[in-house]
C-alpha cells in the first residue's frame, strides 16, 4: 500500500523544491546506460548511490519490468504568416479524421476559422478549444497526399521539453531503444532513455521478464500544479493500451511471487488505470486521467524506475505517493547534494512501494 496521508500531505507546497538551472541536464550522456541511479530501498534502509548498469543485480528471477514502448512524433511544426509572423503548432493527440489536439502560438491571434499553411502541401485550420487539454486547440489538418500523419512526421521536428535549451543533434536520443509504436507521443517516456540492448539482455539473462504497454505522453505530464492543494489539480488526459500479453505477464508474476517494476510514471498510470482488486490488470485501450497522489492505494506496481522530476509536478506527487512524502524529500535532497542530473536527460532512481 502507498503511504497513508493526512490533509497536510496534499498541500502542493510540500512538493516544491529549489532546482538550480545548472542541475538540469541539457544533453544526454554519450552512452545511454552510463547514467547514475539512486536506489531507494523499502522502509528506512539507507539510500544507495548506484549506476544504471547495476540495475540487473538489483532485480531477480521472477521480477517483471513494464516498459512504455511509445514513440515520440515530430510534433512541432513551424511556419510564417504572409506578414512574416512566426507560427508554431505543437501536435498533442490524433483524434482521427484529420483532427488533432494541438497547442498553437501565438494563441491570441490564431482564432477559430484561421487556416495556416506549411510547406509540403500541409494546412491546418483552427476549429476551437478542447476540454480534455485546457489551453489547447482542436485543429483539422489537410495534406495534399491524403496522409496527414506522414506529412506531420515529415515536416515537423521532435519537441524537446521547454527546459532544454541545447540543440539535440541526434533526435533518436529522445527515443527509447525499444520504441515500437507509430509516432504518437508529444514527449518521451524518459525513464526508458537509459536502456540499451546490453542492459535488456543482461536483465533477461538474470531471469527478469519484460513486457510492454503503451501510453501517449502529452505535454500535460510536465505541467506544474498551480492549485494550493494537490487534489484540486485537473489531471491531463492520456491515451493508453494495455495488451493481453502484458496482462498475462503481470498475472504470472503475481502468481509466482515476483515484483512488478514500472519503467516510468507513464507505465505506472497505465497499470493502475487497468488494475483489478486482486492486483492483476485487465487488457484495455482507452484514456486515463488517473492522478496518483498520497493516499492512493497501489494495486499492481511494486517498484518504479523514474527520473528526477520538476518541482510541483504531478510526477513528484506520484513518487511521494509510492514511497512516502518524507522518503521522497530525503531522496531528492540526497540527489541535489550529490550531483545527480535532473529531468529528461538526467539520472534516475529506483524505488519501492512502502
Amino acid at each position: 500500500m502507498a503511504s497513508t496521508t493526512s490533509v497536510d500531505a496534499l498541500d502542493t507546497a510540500l512538493y516544491d523544491y529549489e532546482l538550480p538551472e545548472e542541475r538540469i541536464a541539457q544533453t544526454p550522456l554519450a552512452e545511454r546506460d552510463a547514467s547514475r541511479m539512486l536506489h531507494v530501498p523499502p522502509g528506512a534502509a539507507p539510500l544507495e548511490d548506484r549506476g544504471f548498469r547495476e540495475l540487473p543485480e538489483l532485480l531477480g528471477t521472477g521480477d517483471l519490468l513494464v516498459l512504455n514502448d511509445t514513440r515520440v512524433r515530430a510534433a512541432r511544426l513551424r511556419t510564417q504568416t504572409k506578414s512574416g509572423g512566426a507560427v508554431e503548432v505543437l501536435v498533442l493527440q490524433n483524434l482521427g479524421d484529420g483532427r488533432y489536439v494541438c497547442l498553437v502560438r501565438p494563441g491570441r491571434r490564431l482564432k477559430p476559422g484561421r487556416t495556416i499553411g506549411f510547406d509540403g502541401g500541409l494546412t491546418a485550420t483552427i476549429e476551437g478549444g478542447n476540454e480534455a487539454h485546457p489551453g489547447a486547440r482542436l485543429v483539422r489538418f489537410h495534406s495534399d497526399d491524403g496522409d496527414t500523419d506522414a506529412a506531420i512526421e515529415r515536416l515537423g521536428t521532435v519537441p524537446l521539453p521547454p527546459y532544454i535549451h541545447t540543440r539535440l543533434h541526434d533526435t533518436e536520443r529522445y527515443q527509447t531503444v525499444y520504441a515500437q509504436s507509430p509516432p504518437q507521443s508529444a514527449a518521451a517516456p524518459t525513464a526508458g532513455l537509459h536502456f540499451t540492448p546490453r542492459i535488456l539482455d543482461a536483465l533477461q539473462t538474470r531471469g527478469v521478464a519484460i513486457t510492454t504497454v503503451r501510453l501517449e505522453v502529452g505535454l500535460g505530464t510536465f505541467a506544474p500544479i498551480r492549485t494550493e492543494r494537490v487534489d484540486d489539480h485537473a489531471m491531463h488526459e492520456e491515451r493508453f493500451e494495455l495488451p493481453p500479453a502484458a496482462a498475462k505477464a503481470i498475472a504470472a508474476t503475481k502468481d509466482n511471487g515476483g515484483r512488478v517494476i514500472a519503467v516510468g510514471t507513464t507505465a505506472v498510470r497505465t497499470l493502475e488505470s487497468c488494475a483489478t482488486p486482486d492486483g492483476r490488470v485487465e487488457p484495455h485501450a482507452g484514456a486515463t486521467r488517473l492522478f496518483i497522489q498520497p493516499g492512493t492505494r497501489f494495486k499492481v506496481v511494486d517498484g518504479l524506475l523514474t527520473n528526477f522530476h520538476a518541482p510541483r509536478s504531478s510526477l513528484v506527487v506520484l513518487v511521494a505517493a509510492m514511497i512516502g512524502t518524507n522518503r521522497w524529500r530525503a531522496a531528492y535532497d540526497h540527489a541535489l547534494q550529490n550531483g545527480y542530473r535532473f529531468l529528461s536527460f538526467g539520472d534516475c532512481m529506483l524505488c519501492w512501494r512502502q
